[in-house]
């Protein structure tokens, strides 16, 4: 079986390719470039090199968000079109849960931070195992200090909790000053990975947990900021 992975949920654009379980192409970028610029060649160019066909492709995961609302929109779109195309399901794959997925130490509690902007951070709560990572506190949006002591109060009694994602160089010095013992990943495994996401998508596939392209849509958890204006000044229009 051959799975297309793509990540564009935050400021790394990443694809990956799995055929019957092995990681044969990987391509991250993460020089501010916009998705739009980079998703599509770099998926060209990791098949090329891999050799494989893009309508050989069995499956396509991808990130479902949250996340910044561009780059999730547009790997939507990517993988919605590749998947209509071929006639192929879609794995939607949380971006928490695959940042999560970075870490590889079974039992550790996990806060994937990712920034939100507005003072706050897309967060989740996980437990690392052997396969999908335990889901202890669903996605949600809140200050980045809640986030950390959530993970903290539940990590208590065991090893300190291990943040990652986009909002660590933002908000580590705060939350290292909240508790002692704060581990936060280094750069290198900090960001989104494709390979993470591919192998959690074929976790999802094999369990059923896959829809048709039409059927897919990302989750934002809050409105955009273009919808959060337009709607503060359509409300001042009626002030007046």
């Amino acid at each position: 079986m051959k799975i297309l992975g793509i990540d564009s949920s935050g400021l790394v654009a990443s694809v990956a390719l799995m055929v019957d379980g092995v990681i044969v192409g990987e391509y991250t970028i993460h020089n501010k470039k916009t998705h739009s610029q980079t998703l599509l060649p770099m998926i060209d160019e990791m098949l090329e090199m891999a050799q494989v066909d893009i309508g050989e492709i069995d499956c396509v995961a991808v990130s479902a968000g949250p996340g910044s609302f561009t780059g999730l929109r547009i790997g939507a779109a990517t993988a919605k079109g590749i998947a209509w195309t071929l006639g192929v399901p879609v794995v939607a794959v949380s971006s928490l849960m695959s940042l999560a997925a970075n870490i590889a130490e079974e039992g550790r509690i996990v806060c994937p931070i990712m920034d939100a902007r507005r003072s706050q951070v897309y967060y989740g709560i996980y437990r690392i195992n052997r396969g999908i990572p335990e889901v202890i506190v669903e996605p949600d949006v809140v200050p980045a200090t809640e986030a950390a002591r959530k993970a903290a109060d539940i990590a208590d009694g065991e090893k300190c909790p291990i943040f990652l994602g986009d909002g660590v160089p933002v908000y580590e010095e705060q939350i290292g000053k909240m508790f002692q013992g704060a581990e936060f990943v280094r750069p290198s495994r900090r960001y989104q990975n494709a390979v993470s996401l591919v192998e959690l998508g074929e976790a999802l596939y094999n369990q059923g947990e896959y829809v048709s392209a039409a059927e897919f849509a990302p989750v934002y958890l809050r409105k955009s900021q273009a919808e959060r204006e337009r709607e503060e000044a359509q409300k001042g229009k009626e002030k007046n």
